[in-house]
């Protein structure tokens, strides 16, 4: 199974793409005309001309997982991008409201990096044991706390 975490990188391919590709077909759309490469890791999907059907393409390091979304009544009415460029790039909770149909523009979320609020002192200094943290530096077999 695959999963959409936040640390994919996804691109979305604005132009229409012609679902009659497969795997290899869609691997040169994503070197030829988006100047990607499909081994990456990274998640390129595509929509066919009409809108009602969305491909997802991504390389796990053993081999290709080729996804297809197939409405079964009306399009996608959304799609991402701009007319002077051939790729946008969308968060992974963007790409789960365009699944189901949605403007993922229209999404709130909390921003993907963010600073954390409480300062790494403060932290520290609040723990039970006075701040003191205990770190294991064991190898493969220690057990977690042990002393040398």
């Amino acid at each position: 199974m695959m999963q959409l975490t936040p640390q994919m990188r996804i691109l979305v391919a604005v132009e229409p793409t012609d679902f009659r590709a497969g795997i290899d077909g869609l691997c040169r759309r994503c070197r030829a005309e988006l100047g990607s490469d499909p081994f990456s890791g990274a998640v390129f999907v595509f929509r066919n001309r009409r809108g009602t059907s969305i491909k997802i393409l991504t390389y796990d390091g053993q081999g290709f997982w080729l996804c297809q979304k197939r409405l079964s009544a009306s399009r996608f009415r959304y799609w991402p991008g701009r007319v002077d460029a051939a790729l946008h790039e969308l968060l992974a909770h963007q790409l789960q409201v365009l699944l189901m149909g949605g403007d993922p523009a229209a999404t709130r979320a909390a921003p993907p990096w963010r600073p954390v609020t409480p300062s790494l002192s403060a932290a520290t200094t609040s723990r039970a044991d006075g701040g003191r943290a205990k770190t294991c530096h064991g190898r493969s077999g220690d057990h977690a706390g042990a002393q040398r």
